[in-house]
């Protein structure tokens, strides 16, 4: 059974860092393409970063470089989503994806507030 749950999630103030994890299992995550997107109320789902299956090509949203980092441990079966600097309009839902050639895999999301 594929799952994927993520977990980090919370209120944190401005200017504070959250570290998101996402474990998965019940697929060969150390070959897929990992992925990190958010979602704000009244707004389109937003691909926050993406990691490559090996570790070594990340990408990022404009509106988080240099203040987020992905990053992945393939003996652990978990990706990571490092959030620094925290700001209120990162406040969403965020959910990892999982990209295995055409299989798509979602969890369900962790909340992150940021506010004072």
């Amino acid at each position: 059974q594929v799952q994927l749950v993520e977990s980090g999630g919370g209120l944190v103030q401005p200017g504070g860092s959250l570290r998101l994890s996402c474990a998965a299992s019940g697929f060969a995550f150390s070959i897929s393409v990992m992925n990190w997107y958010r979602h704000i109320p009244g707004k389109e789902r937003e691909l926050v970063a993406l990691i490559s299956s090996t570790g070594a090509g990340t990408n990022y949203a404009d509106s988080v470089k240099g203040r987020f980092a992905i990053s992945r441990d393939n003996a652990k079966n978990t990706v990571y989503l490092q959030m620094n600097s925290l700001k209120p309009e990162d406040t969403a839902v965020y959910y990892c994806k999982a990209l295995l050639g055409r299989l798509t895999y979602w969890g369900k999301g962790t909340l992150v507030t940021v506010s004072a």
